[in-house]
């Protein structure tokens, strides 16, 4: 992920989430504003120890600079996080807004991709999969132009994984 133009913060609980995020933000010099989804995962956590911080929830409209998702799972090899659609992890959060932030479970991250769809199968049951899969290796890129390499062609141009 880190080779892929990605960022990373270790994090020794969730409840450090709101704060990593609201840092990151102000690092930034961008408003102190996140969306996010309705996950339980996320809705749980202590925004009130963020007091700045402005949390909406959704999906996007293409007008939020940061949106913040919870991975189902991330891929050691290659820094890939795993990302389900759904009301409670809207696909528009990981693809609209500039900026986006991506909790992850440490013991959802697996070695490889294979283990990754092996656990969906089994979460899922036979024949049953989420509308969409997204699998997530650093922010969006694009060289077909001159081979010039530009970051966020085609979706968020930073990625910054909060690994918990």
């Amino acid at each position: 992920m880190l080779a892929a133009a990605g960022t990373l913060d270790h994090l020794p609980s969730p409840a450090q989430v709101p704060g990593a995020v609201a840092d990151y933000l102000r690092g930034r010099n961008l408003p102190p504003t996140i969306l996010r989804g309705a996950d339980a995962r996320l809705a749980n956590l202590p925004w009130d120890t963020a007091p700045s911080l402005d949390v909406w929830i959704g999906p996007s409209d293409g007008r939020q600079l940061a949106g913040l998702s919870h991975a189902f799972a991330g891929v050691a090899e290659s820094g890939t996080v795993v990302m389900l659609s759904g009301p409670d992890n809207p696909s528009t959060v990981n693809l609209l807004p500039d900026h986006h932030l991506v909790v992850v479970q440490a013991e959802d991250v697996a070695g490889d991709y294979e283990a990754v769809w092996t656990r969906l199968r089994a979460t899922f049951g036979p024949g049953i999969m989420p509308r969409t899969v997204n699998w997530i290796t650093g922010p969006s890129r694009s060289a077909d132009i001159e081979q010039t390499l530009l970051l966020g062609a085609h979706g968020p141009r930073s990625l910054h994984i909060l690994l918990v």
